[in-house]
Formats: structure tokens, sequence, C-alpha cells
């Protein structure tokens, strides 16, 4: 295992700083302390070629408006709140409004912006980056000054484990998650509709025209929201369906079941590379880039319709008419905590 960090950046006159982690296997794992967002996560082909799987912007400057959220933190609360508002204890909270007049993934300066305290924890098996940011009382209007860590580790058995842990001193709300945009064909070398992709789930969640959870929870049954057993994003994605037509493709919670250990598995056949990630969380939002901002990316190449997918693992967005709240409420003296894994394998490369 190596780190190293160098400087690529400076926002408001601090720098930005780029953590790199290579584990025994080669695998490379590149956060910024900008947002946590993750730059690179390089893995091999069927070929051996190692090539970066997640989308990343060119220029750092443009992580400074982020449109997208590439591979950043999202919180304090992820996903969308219907009008901004969120009752807690007896009080409307009102959030700024981001998203036409909703708030979304935290606000109009998220934790996405914000430049994080770093921390190396290094040894044989494993490195972690251990970030960490103390969100002030009222910050984007939210009550409580939340005191927030994220740990990426990247490990020997070609996992990243990201663990989130937040306290307060007041009720608030929280719910966060990364939102990095996987492309396993490496480099985006091509779109995602011919990734296979399994979710273990049930059910999914309505939205409305505005993308925000209705608070009805709907069956996979016979929907194009069925991926319980393995197919390609792009089987059903032409499907005339209002969900579909809501969000111009896949930008849904789906509720899961967690009755298998691992409760996401994304596949590319023609690179063979594989991800499976493992969540504590209730749900995992799968958005399947349907609205690409058209920047330009690291590959050379601009952000395009259907060219990676976001797996957002979390609770469920609070939604409309606070549907979803109670889930994120976070009380004086409780921690919040979340877990997630993604392991990285090769089909055509012998893996543990």
């Amino acid at each position: 295992m190596e780190i190293t960090r160098e400087q690529v950046g400076v926002k408001d006159g601090v720098p930005i700083m780029a953590y790199k982690a290579v584990n025994d296997q080669g695998i490379v794992l590149e956060v910024l302390n900008l947002g946590g967002i993750i730059t690179k996560i390089v893995t091999p082909d069927a070929e051996g070629k190692y090539e970066n799987i997640v989308l990343a912007y060119e220029d750092i400057e443009t992580y400074f408006t982020n449109p997208s959220y590439l591979g950043c933190i999202a919180g304090r609360t992820a996903g969308r709140i219907a009008e901004g508002i969120v009752d807690i204890e007896g009080a409307a909270c009102k959030f700024y409004h981001n998203d036409k007049g909703n708030t979304l993934h935290g606000g109009r300066e998220g934790f996405d912006k914000k430049i994080w305290d770093v921390m190396i924890i290094e040894n044989d098996f494993y490195v972690s980056l251990q970030l960490t940011y103390t969100s002030l009382d009222q910050e984007e209007h939210y009550p409580g000054t939340l005191h927030t860590t994220v740990i990426y580790t990247l490990n020997n058995n070609n996992e990243l484990i990201i663990e989130y842990r937040a306290e307060t001193d007041k009720t608030t709300v929280v719910n966060l998650t990364n939102h990095s945009y996987f492309n396993l064909s490496g480099n985006g070398k091509r779109n995602i509709r011919n990734h296979v992709l399994q979710i273990s789930a049930d059910q999914f969640c309505e939205l409305d025209e505005e993308l925000i959870p209705t608070g009805t929870v709907l069956s996979v049954e016979n929907t194009p929201f069925d991926f319980r057993v393995s197919k390609k994003v792009g089987t059903d994605l032409g499907t005339k369906h209002k969900q579909l037509d809501y969000g111009q493709g896949y930008d849904h919670p789906w509720v899961l079941h967690h009755k298998k250990s691992v409760d996401v598995v994304f596949y590319d056949p023609e690179s063979s590379r594989v991800m499976e990630i493992s969540t504590n969380q209730p749900a995992v939002v799968f958005y399947s880039m349907n609205m690409p901002d058209g920047l330009k990316l690291s590959d050379g190449a601009k952000a395009k319709l259907h060219y990676a997918a976001c797996f957002e693992t979390q609770k469920l967005p609070i939604g409309r008419n606070q549907v979803f709240a109670k889930q994120s409420i976070l009380k004086a003296g409780d921690i919040y905590e979340h877990k997630t894994v993604f392991k990285f394998y090769n089909q055509a490369i012998k893996h543990s």
C-alpha cells in the first residue's frame, strides 16, 4: 500500500489537495479535500489494462460549482426536499432553494463545496483517508452544529469502504451519500446502456414531475424498474412509462431488501469489470445520467446522455410533504452512522 498527495489547485486561498492511494494489486483511489470528491478509481480490464472507472472533470475549477455533483459527498441531506421545508421539533426549517424551488443535496453550498480536513491512516493492508468537517448551526439554514467524519478506505481486497459518522448539538436532519459516476468501460470509452445491473430490491419510490418522492412505494414487478434479475441498463430505457418519462430515465430510490450479502452488482461485459455494492442503508438511488451537463471531462470527452451511473446509498430522500423526513432526523446525543462497501474485480481475472 502507498499514498501520495499533491496540490492541484486553490479555492478561496486554501490549497486543493489530491490524495492518491494505491493498493498492492495496483487499484488506485484519488480523493480531493474539496468536497471529498473521488476523481479516480483505477481498475484493470480483461487484458490487465488499468483505467479510470469514475467520471472526473478536466478542469479542477469546474468542481467549484460541480453542477452534476461528480464524485462528491452530498449533504447535509442527499436528495430533494420539496420547497426546502422540514418541520423539526415543531419548527418549520426553511432551507435554501437550489433546484427549481426545492432543496437538492444540501442546498446552495452543500458538503460537496466545502474544504475538508484530511488525516491519513495507513498500514500494510489498507490506507484510509479520514475527512472531517464541522457544519455550523444555521449553515444553509440547517439547525445544529454538525460534526461530520467520512472515512475512505482502500484495502488489499480491492474494496473501497466509505464510512460516515455525524453528531449534532441540536435536532437536525442528516442523510449523507457519495455521488460518484461509474462507467466500467474504463476512461469513458462507451456509455453504460450495455452495462448489466442487478439491484436487490422488490420496491422503488414513486416520483412526481419534479423528481421528488411522493411517499408512495411501488412494486418493481412487471415494470422497467425490476432489476432483481440482471439485465442491461438500456433494456427498458425506451419503454413508455410515466416514471421513466419524469426522470428521462432512472433517477429513483430503490428500497433494498437486504436478503443478500450484496445489494447491487454492476458489470460491463466488454471490459469484464464488476463492481459490487453492499450497504447498511435502506435505499439506493440509481441515476442513469439523464441530464448531462456537457462539461469537459478528464478523458477528453464531454458528459453525454447515459454516460455513467450513480449509486447513492442512503436513507430515502425527504421528499414531498416531508414523507420520509423521520428517517433523516438526528437528535443531540445520537450518532449518525452509514457504511457502504464497493468491491472491484474482473470476471476474466481470478479474484478472491
